[in-house]
């Protein structure tokens, strides 16, 4: 058995999946309520190494749905936060920290290194674009979270193919951007097909590469953020996710 934290995860997946688990390294890009969800159930998994970039800091807004906004965190940066607290689930876990916004030739750079997955996370349109298509330019397998603003009703998540995602403004724009650019490719998203309310959006200039606020409740980015880590946890395990750990045939329970 490996370390007694992860004996339930090796009887699940058994030792090969867990030593693939800790032999992936994941680029877990935006560590807002989604992001910061998604590294902390990768880490839970036995994910040996991450790479985790943000730019941001905790404020007063985040309280109400991520995981490191705390009234003791207000103000940190959420990359470092993070890290912090993924290290104290996992002390041994390789951790790299880029506390910025990405963008330019730093975005490209990032994007390019392999990655056992990516994840993407971000929730402003034209980075999100950029770190898809050329992460995706340089081999790597992709997951991506839709916009799950303006909606409550859990049974409408889902995941899937992105060019199939609908009812999402966001995934609807990243299209556009993305034919535009000649980009074709295919990779797995995790969106609602739930219509967003209309009223729970409100137009500012305030806040960092955005023009509106949107409306969330605390559950759905953490929902959204567990789904996209298990997408990443599928690609990562391949064919161990679909024999299981004990690789004997399944059982009902009564």
């Amino acid at each position: 058995m490996e370390a007694e934290w992860q004996a339930r995860t090796e009887l699940l997946v058994g030792a090969e999946g867990v030593a693939l688990l800790r032999e992936a390294h994941v680029l877990v890009v935006g560590l807002g309520g989604v992001g910061a969800m998604a590294a902390e159930v990768l880490a839970r998994a036995g994910v040996g190494s991450m790479t985790i970039a943000d730019g941001d800091r905790v404020q007063p807004t985040n309280l109400n749905r991520q995981l490191v906004a705390l009234h003791s965190t207000l103000g940190h940066s959420k990359a470092e936060a993070t890290a912090q607290r993924l290290l104290d689930i996992n002390p041994e876990l390789k951790v790299r920290v880029v506390g910025e916004f990405l963008k330019g030739q730093p975005l490209v750079d990032l994007a390019r290194e392999p990655y056992s997955v990516v994840v993407d996370a971000i929730d402003t349109l034209s980075p999100k674009v950029f770190l898809i298509v050329e992460a995706v330019g340089a081999g790597n397998r992709v997951v991506s979270a839709m916009g799950c603003g303006g909606k409550l009703d859990v049974s409408q998540v889902q995941t899937g193919s992105f060019w199939s995602v609908r009812n999402c403004r966001l995934a609807s724009t990243m299209r556009k951007r993305m034919r535009h650019l000649g980009f074709g490719a295919d990779f797995r998203a995790v969106y609602s097909t739930e219509l967003s309310r209309a009223e729970s959006v409100v137009h500012c200039e305030e806040e960092q590469n955005r023009k509106s606020r949107v409306g969330v409740i605390a559950y759905m980015p953490l929902l959204f953020g567990t789904l996209l880590a298990a997408e990443a946890i599928r690609i990562v395990l391949g064919d161990v996710a679909e024999k299981g750990g004990c690789h004997k045939p399944l059982v009902g329970i009564m």
